[in-house]
């Protein structure tokens, strides 16, 4: 099913592979391969970019575009860096870009975020990513595209992130809805965390919603509107209270929140430290 068809509220925050390769030579359009691993998968994600890609893609680091003070993975940088180093890979404010990635649906809508983040909403997840573009025998080249670097202005879109402090002062007083896209094993803290240094378990009141859950088992794209809403509804997400979503370090945290953009929801942040930061700290309350 397409995201014609699908039932989104939001469909325009999702491009399948067809769209895409219609839009080839449109004016302004930028296509990034986003593509991260996590560390024990042992994949070079430069690597696979430079060996085989999208015509016209540029490679979007998330570690590479971060705050440089932070001992933390890939954290937001602020919105003086981001503009820099956007600016530098050729994108402009007039930019429409088009973000996917090598596993289907896992970093690409890290980069969704961080650009809506930033004041910039012409952006689009390419739906099932480079696996599905392949399977539709769509073209893929090593070569490299020239990047001729532009001008972008960043506006910092306070509403859509939370940091550690406010997370903790908001689960305290009641007014979010915290939901953790981990699995449930690392959710219940049955299985270790992998980085050292950081416990097992989670926050008080937090809800669990595997990202896998949003997603179609055979391809990785998103399911239609009505499981969408069928999987926040069994997580105990309601309409009341804004959400934020979590994860491990802030990556796929950012698939449940496209998920919700998708269905209409526009209560929602990302927690960017997320289990890492929360995790790692003495102070902070562990539920199991």
């Amino acid at each position: 099913m397409d995201n014609v068809n699908a039932g989104y509220v939001n469909g325009d925050a999702l491009v399948e592979p067809a769209q895409l390769a219609e839009m080839f030579g449109e004016p302004g359009l930028v296509i990034l391969d986003a593509t991260w691993f996590l560390p024990p998968t042992d994949r070079d994600a430069l690597a696979e970019y430079r060996a085989a890609h999208i015509p016209g893609a540029l490679y979007f680091d998330i570690d590479d575009i971060v705050d440089p003070e932070s001992s933390l993975p890939h954290t937001m940088p602020s919105a003086e860096i981001f503009a820099r180093k956007v600016g530098e890979l050729g994108i402009s404010n007039e930019s429409k870009i088009i973000v996917y990635d090598a596993l289907g649906a896992f970093s690409a809508p890290r980069v969704w975020w961080m650009f809506r983040l930033m004041g910039h909403n012409s952006i689009a997840v390419l739906n099932g990513g480079l696996p599905r573009w392949r399977a539709e025998s769509h073209p893929v080249t090593d070569e490299i595209t020239k990047i001729v670097a532009a001008d972008f202005s960043a506006h910092f879109n306070q509403a859509q992130m939370k940091s550690m402090t406010e997370l903790a002062n908001q689960i305290d007083d009641g007014t979010i809805q915290v939901l953790d896209a981990r699995s449930q094993d690392r959710f219940f803290g049955r299985e270790p965390e992998r980085r050292p240094g950081v416990r097992s378990g989670h926050m008080p009141g937090a809800k669990n919603l595997p990202y896998a859950a949003l997603l179609n088992s055979n391809d990785q794209t998103f399911k239609a509107a009505a499981d969408l809403r069928d999987a926040f509804e069994s997580a105990s997400i309601t309409q009341e209270k804004t959400v934020v979503t979590t994860c491990g370090s802030g990556v796929t945290a950012c698939i449940l929140s496209l998920g919700l953009h998708l269905i209409g929801r526009s209560d929602w942040a990302v927690y960017d430290g997320s289990w890492t930061e929360w995790g790692g700290s003495s102070e902070t309350p562990v539920e199991v």
